[in-house]
């Protein structure tokens, strides 16, 4: 049985993880806007059709807490759009896209490749896309290129 108060601390540390997480991807590393077809995505669907994929524990507990498959962010990954595309975050390349699970509701998924090396390719973290965050396409941040 938990303690009374375990439940309000995971959620704070949960909160914690993923404003860390916003830091180190948002704020503190510049995105890319996609003129092109983003390299990384590209890798990344060669190494998902491989079979070399990764789920990163945050991914996890984002994938579980939002209700989403992790079958919808594997087969989804082929008609993806790229939202925002960080070629030279620090931790290697990644790449924010949007995909949809098999019932057409948008999914953000952050896919990476760890830096130094060409595989796997880690879903880093993926959720539900907030309408209030987001343009109506899903694929521009409110605020930014309005």
């Amino acid at each position: 049985m938990s303690k009374p108060g375990a439940l309000a601390q995971n959620t704070l540390i949960k909160q914690a993880r993923v404003h860390t997480y916003y830091e180190l991807c948002v704020i503190h590393t510049e995105p890319e806007r996609p003129s092109q077809l983003s390299e990384t995505l590209e890798a990344v669907k060669a190494l998902v059709a491989a079979r070399q994929v990764r789920i990163s524990e945050h991914g996890y507990d984002e994938i579980a807490e939002d209700g989403i498959y992790v079958r919808d962010v594997l087969a989804g990954v082929d008609k993806a759009t790229v939202a925002e595309d960080y070629p030279t975050f620090p931790k290697g390349r990644a790449v924010l896209v949007l995909q949809f699970d098999k019932d057409s509701r948008p999914i953000h998924v952050v896919w990476g490749i760890p830096k130094g090396f060409t595989f796997p390719a880690v879903v880093v973290t993926a959720y539900r896309p907030d309408p209030e965050r987001w343009d109506r396409t899903f694929t521009k941040r409110r605020g930014k290129d309005e």
